[in-house]
């Protein structure tokens, strides 16, 4: 519900018929890694590529913030009793871009709260993991596309004047307990999309789409095959293709080091694990993999051989700290199991590690 200062006019109309299309400014790869120059645009699900989701916009302060006042509601559809919005709309030249549970987004623009125009993509039938959880997060956005993910477990592009559908490609089998609930992001030309389900017993992975056909460019899976490095932290190699380490949340992006941020989730069975003793990579993790080629640079694990459902699936939030003297280009991550972590990004290598909770399970990390 957007707000403005009291005093500053009457609202706009509402209950009137949907505007027509824009034809708006298109979204380039530079705008996206510019960010926030232009403060007047949300580009990304966090706002930029750093994951600190913090505006620079001061038109609203500690001093003024009490004036504000509804001007408009807009009411959405479909919305699942007892989940609301989990999205982050982008913002882009006075129009919000919304993705609501159920497959649905919408157009809407920003001064009258009038829609510009509605997507649905119909629920296929027998949904596993989106069934019971219809939550989507948000768009992501480059050229006159939005990129989103579906509950079905496909990755859509629609046209942002319009709504159309520009293409469609399926990401996994929903079947087998498969969505896509995260909010992609746009790397140069490609969209990186992660999955949801790694409480049933699917593989996690990382994805990387081209933004102009929808063909996929690279997988990283969270779970190794086989006699693959990591497969070594898994007692049986029969648990790894339902090992879980979903991606169900958005990532960050260093486009100096051109590494992508992403956590990763919980082991399945997720609170018994003598059928998978060991570390259990690359599960309640934070991995480091290369954008051009999906290749691991790096990882750290936060929760080996995890019993309590703690995944890792934060933002992680990318920032320059000076530690010891010395400017560090730094990773940070307040994950589940109670720990605020400090790692290298350039190396992984922790830096700081201890409790922001009163958690007893452990109260300081080791060396190892």
């Amino acid at each position: 519900v957007p707000a403005r200062l009291a005093g500053q006019g009457p609202p706009p109309e509402t209950n009137l018929p949907p505007l027509p299309a824009p034809n708006l400014p298109l979204v380039t790869s530079q705008d996206l890694v510019d960010g926030f120059k232009n403060p007047s645009r949300w580009l990304t699900f966090s706002g930029n590529y750093t994951g600190q989701r913090h505006s620079p916009l001061k038109q609203i302060t500690p001093e003024n913030v009490r004036r504000l006042t509804a001007q408009w509601t807009f009411q959405a559809e479909g919305m699942a009793i007892g989940r609301g919005f989990e999205t982050t709309p982008l913002i882009l030249d006075g129009v919000m871009y919304v993705s609501g549970t159920g497959n649905f987004a919408w157009a809407v623009d920003m001064r009258s709260g009038r829609q510009i125009w509605r997507y649905r993509r119909l629920l296929p039938p027998g949904l596993t993991y989106g069934g019971g959880n219809p939550a989507n997060r948000g768009m992501a956005a480059l050229g006159d596309l939005l990129f989103m993910g579906t509950l079905g477990a496909h990755l859509i592009a629609l046209n942002r004047n319009t709504g159309e559908v520009v293409w469609d490609v399926p990401v996994d089998d929903f079947k087998a307990g498969h969505a896509v609930t995260a909010a992609p992001i746009v790397v140069k030309d490609k969209v990186i999309i992660g999955n949801a389900g790694g409480d049933l017993p699917t593989r996690g992975f990382l994805d990387a789409y081209d933004a102009a056909t929808g063909k996929r460019a690279w997988r990283f899976y969270t779970i190794p095959g086989a006699g693959e490095p990591g497969s070594e932290t898994w007692s049986d190699a029969a648990v790894l293709p339902r090992g879980g380490g979903a991606t169900w949340m958005t990532g960050s992006y260093d486009p100096e080091l051109n590494l992508i941020y992403w956590g990763t989730g919980n082991p399945n069975p997720d609170y018994y694990g003598l059928d998978r003793q060991g570390d259990n990579l690359y599960t309640a993790s934070l991995i480091a993999v290369d954008a051009d080629t999906g290749k691991l640079r790096w990882h750290f694990q936060f929760t080996p051989h995890d019993l309590h459902d703690w995944d890792s699936n934060h933002v992680p939030v990318l920032g320059d700290a000076t530690i010891g003297g010395q400017s560090r280009k730094v990773v940070m991550v307040a994950n589940r199991n109670g720990f605020f972590y400090v790692l290298d990004r350039v190396t992984g290598k922790l830096i700081l590690g201890k409790p922001f909770t009163s958690t007893q399970w452990a109260r300081e990390l080791g060396p190892d």
